[in-house]
C-alpha cells in the first residue's frame, strides 16, 4: 500500500539552531487552524517530544535508526500518522550527523527514509553569502534528500536577510521559507540536558503561544503547507511492530502501574502502548501526591528529574516506604534512569543526602557534568526477571548522576556487560535484585519486544502467584 500523505521533516545546520521552537510553534499555529498534526522526533528525546506533544495536544512519537529498524520505524510512522492532516517531524543536531562517520541514524537519513521534504534551518548570526554555500554544501553532500526550503534564524536585519535570502533562492533554487529576527526575551531556557521541560514551565501555554505568534508573523505557513504535500509516495506494505500477542487469557488482565508526575515522565508513548497492546491495564501513579501505592501487578518507572524534585520526594516517606514494602514482598518493578535513582538509597545534591526508597545498595550523586551520555550497546550476561542472558539491547542514557555503591551492595554485581556507553561504571549497567531490574539505559518498544513481553509476562505471574494460577517465568527470547 502506497501513502501519500503530507509531511515533513524540520532539520538544521547544527543543534541549538531553533528547530525545537518552530516545530512547536508551526505544530500550535496549524492546530490553531484545524489541522490534524502528527508530531514526530527523531532520535532518543523526551523533552523537545514533550514539548511538541504539548502543542499538538496528542502523543509525540520517537523515530530513531539506531534504537529501531527501518521497517519499524515505516510501521510506527505509518500507525501513527494515519489519521492526521500532516506529519511534522523534529530532526536532532545537524542534518548529517549521526553514529558514525557514514551518517547512520542521521536527520538526513530519516528524511530519505520517509521521502520527506527537509526543511533547513540556518542559523545566520555573524554570516551572509556563506550560509548559501552552507545549503548547496548540503544539496552537494547527499543529491538523494529532498531540501525542499530553507528558514533563517537569527536575522539581525533587513539588509541581511534581503542578501542571504536572495543567493539562497539564485545559487541554490530552493525558496526561504521565512526569516526570523534575533529575538528578546526567552520562553524556552535552557539546562543541562536542553530545553526545561514544559512539565515544569508554570507559564508553558504562554510559551507554546509566544512560539506560534514567532512562526506565524516570521514564517511562510502556505508554503510550508505546500512542500509538505511534494512527499513521494511511501511503502508501508508488510511492515510488523514487533510486538507479539500473549497467549495468556486476559480476563482479568494484570494491573501494571507507571509513575508519571514532574519528577518522573520519560516514557516512550510506544512503550505504554505495547503493555496496553498486550493485555495489560495501566495505573499512572504520582509519587509526589499519593501516600500509598496501589494495589498492582507489576510496576515501571521511567526517567525523569528526581533531582529536580529531591525535597518532595524525600518529604513523602509514606509512599516511599509503601513502595519498598511492595518490593519486598516480590512485586516486578523496571526502572530507568530516573527510576533508579529513585530506588537507591540516597540522592545527594550539593552535598546534602535526600534519602530515597532504599531499595537498592547505592547512593546517587549529581555532578556538574554528564556522567553517560549517548546510544548504548549491552550485553546480558546475569540472570534477572526481564531479559535472557545472551541477549544484546539497544538503548540511550543521558545521566549527570554518579553512582557510589554502599556497604549492603556485595553480592550484588551488573546484569548487563557494557559495549558501549557508560552505564553504572564504564564496565556494567542493570542492578537486579529478586523480581527488581534498574539502569540507566532507557529502551524503546518499538524496537525491542522483549522489554513489553517479559514485563508482562512477570505481571501475570505475579497475579498468578497471588492466585495461585500461574508459575515458575522466565525470560524467553522471541
Amino acid at each position: 500500500m502506497l501513502s501519500v500523505s503530507p509531511r515533513m521533516i524540520m532539520a538544521a545546520l547544527k543543534g541549538g539552531s531553533g528547530k525545537t521552537i518552530f516545530s512547536v510553534g508551526l505544530t500550535a499555529a496549524w492546530k490553531e487552524n484545524g489541522v490534524k498534526i502528527a508530531p514526530f522526533k527523531k532520535g532518543p528525546d523526551f523533552i523537545d517530544a514533550g514539548w511538541l506533544a504539548f502543542a499538538a495536544g496528542r502523543s509525540c512519537h520517537n523515530l530513531d535508526p539506531f534504537l529501531m529498524t527501518n521497517a519499524q520505524i515505516l510501521q510506527s510512522f505509518s500507525a501513527h500518522s494515519a489519521e492526521s492532516d500532516i506529519s511534522l517531524i523534529e530532526g536532532n543536531r545537524g542534518l548529517f550527523d549521526g553514529f558514525d562517520q557514514e551518517g547512520r541514524s542521521s536527520t538526513a537519513e530519516l528524511g530519505k527514509l520517509l521521502k520527506a521534504p527537509v526543511v533547513l534551518i540556518a542559523d545566520v548570526t555573524m554570516a551572509t553569502r556563506t550560509i548559501a554555500a552552507l545549503v548547496m554544501g548540503c544539496q552537494k553532500f547527499d543529491p538523494a534528500l529532498d531540501i525542499a526550503g530553507v528558514i533563517l534564524n537569527r536575522v539581525a536585519g533587513s539588509r541581511q536577510e534581503a542578501l542571504v535570502r536572495n543567493v539562497i533562492e539564485r545559487t541554490c533554487a530552493v525558496p526561504v521559507i521565512g526569516a526570523v529576527p534575533k529575538l528578546k526575551g526567552e520562553f524556552f531556557p535552557e539546562r543541562h540536558m536542553g530545553l526545561v521541560p514544559h512539565l515544569e514551565r508554570k507559564y508553558a501555554e504562554e510559551a507554546v503561544a509566544w512560539a506560534r505568534s514567532t512562526v506565524e508573523k516570521h514564517l511562510d505557513l502556505e508554503t510550508l503547507w505546500r512542500l509538505s504535500r511534494q512527499a513521494r509516495p511511501l511503502d508501508e506494505t508488510g511492515q510488523d511492530q514487533g510486538i507479539p500477542p500473549t497467549d495468556a487469557l486476559n480476563e482479568d488482565p494484570p494491573r501494571i502501574g507507571f509513575i508519571r508526575d514532574r519528577s518522573f515522565w520519560f516514557y516512550y508513548p510506544e512503550n505504554l502502548e505495547a503493555l496496553r497492546a498486550l493485555g495489560a491495564t495501566l495505573v499512572e501513579i504520582n509519587s509526589l501526591e499519593e501516600t500509598k501505592l496501589p494495589d498492582l501487578d507489576a510496576l515501571y518507572i521511567g526517567g525523569g528529574f528526581p533531582e529536580t524534585q529531591a525535597e518532595a520526594l524525600a518529604d513523602n516517606r509514606a509512599f516511599r516506604e509503601s513502595l519498598n514494602a511492595a518490593l519486598q514482598k516480590g512485586l516486578p518493578v523496571y526502572a530507568e534512569c530516573g527510576g533508579l535513582i529513585y530506588l537507591g538509597e540516597s540522592l545527594i545534591l550539593k552535598d546534602k543526602a535526600y534519602p530515597m526508597v532504599g531499595a537498592l545498595p547505592l547512593h546517587c550523586v549529581m555532578e556538574e557534568k554528564p556522567q553517560g551520555h549517548g546510544y548504548t550497546l549491552l550485553e546480558v550476561q546475569e540472570d534477572n526477571p526481564y531479559y535472557p542472558v545472551g541477549e544484546t539491547l539497544k538503548g540511550h542514557e543521558f545521566h549527570y548522576s554518579r553512582p557510589v555503591m554502599s556497604r549492603a551492595a556485595e553480592g550484588i554485581k551488573p546484569v548487563f556487560k557494557v559495549l558501549r556507553g557508560r552505564g553504572i561504571d564504564g564496565d556494567g549497567d542493570g542492578l537486579c535484585r529478586e523480581n527488581l531490574l534498574a539502569t540507566y539505559s532507557h529502551v524503546h518498544a518499538a524496537g525491542n519486544a522483549l522489554w513489553a513481553k517479559n514485563l508482562f509476562k512477570a505481571a501475570l505471574e505475579n497475579k498468578g502467584n497471588k492466585n495461585h494460577l500461574f508459575a515458575g517465568h522466565k525470560p524467553k527470547k522471541d
